[in-house]
């Protein structure tokens, strides 16, 4: 399962939010997003955990804690853009 995570310190890097998720269970991949203008945090990353209800678990644990100066949002990843898409900007949730 894909999850997103905001409200991230911009000092925190990838092997740090791998010790976050990690409590939870097993982790595939963990990215921080960063800019690629500055080379900085952008505030937000996704993780990939296989086992759906260890993921479950971690964003019940971890949504709405304060790693600094704003809770954390966490929850589950929304798929960007689906092929054949609507279009117009409008796209309609099934």
């Amino acid at each position: 399962m894909k999850i997103f995570v905001a409200g991230l310190p911009y000092d925190l890097d990838d092997a740090e939010l791998i010790e976050i998720f990690e409590k939870f269970g097993t982790i595939t991949s963990a990215k921080v997003a960063i800019d690629k203008e500055t080379g900085k945090s952008k505030g937000f990353a996704f993780v990939d955990m296989p086992i759906r209800e260890e993921a479950l678990e971690a964003i019940d644990g971890l949504n709405d804690i304060s790693l600094g100066k704003k809770p954390l949002v966490v929850k589950e990843a929304e798929e960007r853009g689906r092929p054949g898409g609507s279009g117009g900007g409008f796209n309609s949730r099934r």
